[in-house]
C-alpha cells in the first residue's frame, strides 16, 4: 500500500497556500518525500477567510475553510497540485481542561481529481489571552507565553480590533505598545500570536501534519491503487484481559478509499490483544 502513489506527483509544481511561511516546514517533507517543487504565491492573502484576531471572521468550519483556501490560491495561480493548512486553537475536544491546537492540512490534485485530508490535534500550544492592567502582569504572561521566541499581540480588550499591534517579538516593541494603550485606555489585551511565523511551536505541529499527510498520500488503495487509502474510523471493544467484555479501547482501524469504496479492517493497530482491567468499564465501574 506504500509508495506507488509518489509516480503521479514527481516533478510536478506544487502551490503551498500561504502567506504566514508555513512553507518553511511543510515544503522540505513534501519535496523529499513525493519529488515535488514547492512554490508560493505572495499575492494570494489567505488571511481573506478570516483572521485569529478577528478583524476577518471566518464564516466556514474548518475542514470547509482549508478547502476553499486550497482551491481559492488554485485558481489564482493557475496550479493543479496544492497544500492549505488551516489551525484552530481551545479546549481539547476530550482532554478537559486542556487547550489545543488542531490543525487540518489538505492536499488536492485536479489533475487525478484527488483530495487527501489530514488532521493533527496537538496539546503542544501557548494558546491564551489576558486583560492586563501593570507591567507586571505583562511581564509574566510574557514569560508563560515563551516571549521572545514566541509573538505576542495587544490591544485595547479581546473583542475591540482599535489599536492592534501585533508581531511583537521585542521587548522594547512590546513595552512601548503596552505603556500607549495603558496610558489611553487604562487596561490592555495581550494574547499569544497565532500565526505560524510568530510561534515555532504551532509551527511544529505543522510539520508533523505535513508528515502525516505524506504518509496518508503514499498509501494507495490496494484495489484501484489511488493515492490516500487511509484510516476513516475506528472500532472500539478491545476485550478486557480478566473478564473478557469489551471495553472502549480500539480494536480496530478501518481504512477505505474515496475513489472506489473499497474498505479494508485492521485489527489491534496498537499492538495490543486484550486491555488492562483498569480500563474496563466492568471491573472497575
Amino acid at each position: 500500500m506504500i509508495d506507488r502513489g509518489i509516480a503521479l506527483f514527481k516533478g510536478r509544481k506544487l502551490l503551498i497556500a500561504t502567506k504566514h511561511q508555513k512553507e518553511s516546514v511543510i515544503a522540505p517533507v513534501l519535496e523529499k518525500e513525493l519529488g515535488v517543487h514547492c512554490f508560493v504565491n505572495d499575492a494570494f492573502d489567505t488571511d481573506s477567510l478570516g483572521t485569529f484576531t478577528g478583524e476577518i471572521e471566518r464564516k466556514l468550519d474548518p475542514i470547509s475553510t482549508v478547502r476553499e483556501k486550497c482551491l481559492q490560491a488554485m485558481d489564482a495561480s493557475n496550479c493543479d497540485l496544492a497544500v492549505a493548512s488551516e489551525g484552530s486553537f481551545g479546549s481539547h475536544p476530550s482532554l478537559y481542561f486542556v487547550t489545543a491546537d488542531d490543525e487540518f492540512l489538505i492536499f488536492i490534485d485536479r489533475k487525478h481529481n484527488l483530495e487527501i485530508l489530514v488532521r493533527e490535534l496537538s496539546t503542544s500550544t501557548n494558546f491564551d489571552g489576558k486583560q492586563i492592567h501593570n507591567d507586571r502582569e505583562l511581564r509574566d504572561f510574557a514569560s508563560q507565553a515563551h516571549f521572545p521566541s514566541h509573538g505576542l499581540i495587544l490591544r485595547k480588550s479581546k473583542d475591540d480590533h482599535a489599536d492592534i499591534v501585533k508581531g511583537l517579538t521585542d521587548e522594547v516593541s512590546l513595552l512601548d505598545s503596552f505603556n500607549f494603550l495603558i496610558t489611553k485606555h487604562g487596561s490592555a489585551y495581550v494574547e499569544t500570536d497565532m500565526r505560524a511565523m510568530y510561534n515555532p511551536m504551532r509551527m511544529s505541529v505543522i510539520e508533523k501534519a505535513a508528515t502525516q499527510l505524506v504518509e496518508k498520500v503514499k498509501s494507495c488503495c490496494p484495489q484501484c491503487q489511488i493515492p490516500g487509502f487511509g484510516v476513516t474510523d475506528v472500532q472500539k471493544g478491545l476485550p478486557c484481559g480478566l473478564c473478557g467484555m469489551p471495553t472502549n479501547s480500539t480494536l480496530s482501524f478501518i481504512y477505505s478509499c474515496k475513489q472506489c469504496s473499497f474498505t479494508a479492517e485492521e485489527m489491534h493497530p496498537n499492538q495490543k490483544t486484550v486491555e488492562d482491567p483498569m480500563y474496563c468499564d466492568n471491573c472497575n465501574p
